[in-house]
């Protein structure tokens, strides 16, 4: 009989849970909870949740094939929900996805390498909610995070809207962007309200979201962010092309971020598995130079708004001369000023 599992909180239960997870060859990560089940005062297994992500799940190998899991679930299950989390997601080994299976998790998606997971039906109300905003005939799709929304991304949504009957435009929600999601996809909207065809949604947690492709936040491009590139890949041609009848993804080519470069080869390698064409847009240049959410972040950082002018659609420009805008250029403007003073004294002590 396995005993529940019980929060950890001081440093010493946390300590022995980081080398349960490490001995099991995973990394450990800041999390909102981390629980354990306790076995003669040694932990024998131990699960985290960093907001509605489940992970770091490690169960000594005594313990292993009974109810372990399932007690790590049940106490993460009642943090989340008391936390307001409705669903759950773990991203894990696909030979243990049935082990979660077989507590109420719904595969979503997987790769070689990796399954994601639900608990609770987040994506069939996301899904359902968003059903009003099907039609019928040939759609395309561009995801972009739009920070802020430049002429860059217009262009590349004009290019695809021109060769589809309907072209959905999903905006990133994850709020971990300079400018937060509300102003993000309000900016996405007004630019292309002219645009007929266009719809304009959110992604949810279902597409570039901390769940299925945190390494897109952490700027890498190694093989454990290639995994979940894969996995992301793998959810947006399985579930939500068809849910909307999408068999065209269009983004953008990228010259500089290897990160998203090599997202468009795993895009590339990976939707036509499940019927979606990829198609690369040249990206539109402004002064012989390539038009960029970060190129407007790096000027509004430099106190140049004017410059930003030629790079944004009038109301992205409008946005950055609100107070709500002006804050955020002091905000780029400080974190640039204490990244060179870094780099300065790095230089000194040389």
């Amino acid at each position: 009989m396995v005993p529940p599992a019980f929060p950890l909180l001081t440093s010493r239960e946390r300590e022995e849970a980081r080398r349960l997870v490490e001995a099991q060859g995973l990394s450990f990560e800041p999390c909102d909870d981390v629980v354990g089940i306790h076995v003669e005062d040694r932990i024998v297994a131990t699960g985290a949740r960093a907001g509605c992500v489940l992970k770091l799940f490690a169960v000594d190998d005594a313990y292993q094939g009974g109810e372990a899991l399932g007690r790590l679930v049940d106490a993460l299950t009642q943090r989340a929900r008391a936390a307001g989390e409705d669903t759950l997601l773990v991203f894990t080994r696909p030979l243990q996805a049935a082990s979660f299976e077989a507590c109420n998790f719904r595969l979503l998606a997987s790769s070689s390498e990796a399954a994601l997971l639900e608990h609770g039906g987040g994506l069939d109300r996301y899904l359902a909610a968003h059903a009003h905003l099907r039609r019928p005939g040939e759609h395309g799709a561009v995801v972009v995070n739009g920070n802020p929304f430049t002429l860059g991304h217009l262009h590349l949504v004009k290019t695809a809207a021109a060769g589809v009957d309907t072209l959905y435009l999903f905006v990133v929600r994850e709020d971990r962007s300079v400018f937060p999601f509300a102003a993000r996809l309000a900016l996405a909207r007004e630019a292309t309200r002219h645009l007929r065809n266009v719809i304009v949604l959110d992604t949810s947690r279902y597409a570039i979201s901390a769940a299925t492709f945190p390494s897109y936040f952490l700027r890498r491009a190694d093989q454990a962010a290639r995994v979940q590139m894969e996995v992301d890949a793998h959810l947006f041609g399985q579930r939500l092309a068809p849910a909307f009848s999408i068999a065209r993804r269009f983004v953008g080519d990228e010259p500089f971020c290897e990160t998203t470069a090599a997202y468009n080869r795993v895009l590339a390698e990976t939707l036509p598995t499940h019927g979606v064409a990829l198609e690369v847009v040249p990206r539109m240049a402004e002064r012989g130079a390539p038009i960029s959410a970060s190129r407007v972040r790096a000027l509004l950082a430099a106190g140049d708004l004017e410059a930003v002018a030629p790079l944004v659609p009038p109301a992205t420009m409008a946005y950055l001369r609100s107070p709500a805008g002006a804050a955020i250029a002091r905000r780029l403007a400080e974190e640039a000023g204490g990244a060179a003073s870094g780099s300065k004294e790095t230089r000194g002590s040389r």
